[in-house]
């Protein structure tokens, strides 16, 4: 009996040793799992592309740091924003308003002013202007940009239409304007001339109100300065 026992159990030992050899055998065999690959954060990626584009932009606009160079120094454009606010700062700033006042009380009228009707009045004002001048030289001597020269014609004709609102100018009224105020008068031609007078007696009733129309604008608006 005792004999049978040993042979049982060297025969369960030599099966739980196959068993463990093959087990074994599996796991070596067993294809090693990949080695996981580190996330990429696309947060550094957007970081990295922004710094770049910012770096792009301000080396192609040098002015927006840089305002000029003295002897390697550099005057920067902070610097030369300050001087200038201090100094046309609240000129600049009402001019601005007044513009923002205007051009809020037109779209309340629901007045717009059309790209033809800006032209046809510069060509008044260079045709009275006499000469031959061509505009791109009064705006030289101006000093402004034909875009500024747009803007003002712009501002200068709204100001008529809701201002000129029920004026009637007659013939009569651009005689008798003519035969007083001849001298002062710079056109010759005819057609010219009648034009240039009714737009001087237009100006001056524009004259006459623009003071307390404008000073009630801006009694009604809620303006806020941080200047």
């Amino acid at each position: 009996m005792a004999t049978r026992k040993i042979a049982k159990k060297k025969t369960s030992v030599k099966k739980e040793a196959v068993a463990d050899m093959a087990m074994t055998s599996s796991f070596n065999n067993e294809t090693p799992p990949m080695t996981a690959k580190p996330k990429f954060n696309t947060k550094v990626l957007y970081l990295v592309l922004g710094l770049l584009a910012l770096s792009a932009l301000l080396l192609a606009n040098k002015s927006m740091l840089v305002a000029a160079v003295v002897d390697g120094r550099p005057v920067w454009s902070w610097e030369l924003n300050g001087v200038m606010a201090d100094r046309y700062g609240k000129q600049t700033l009402e001019g601005m308003i007044s513009e923002k006042l205007i051009e809020s009380e037109a779209r309340k009228q629901g007045i717009v002013m059309s790209p033809a009707e800006v032209s046809a009045r510069e060509e008044e004002i260079v045709k009275g202007l006499g000469g031959g001048m061509k505009l791109e030289e009064i705006l030289k001597i101006q000093g402004l940009t034909k875009s500024e020269f747009d803007r003002q014609i712009t501002l200068q004709l709204t100001v008529q239409k809701i201002l000129g609102k029920g004026l009637t100018i007659t013939d009569a009224d651009v005689n008798n304007f003519i035969a007083t105020n001849r001298a002062t008068l710079v056109a010759t031609e005819e057609a010219a001339l009648r034009s240039e007078a009714k737009q001087a007696i237009l100006d001056a009733h524009i004259g006459d109100k623009l003071q307390p129309w404008f000073n009630e604008l801006k009694a009604k608006a809620k303006v806020l300065r941080f200047l």
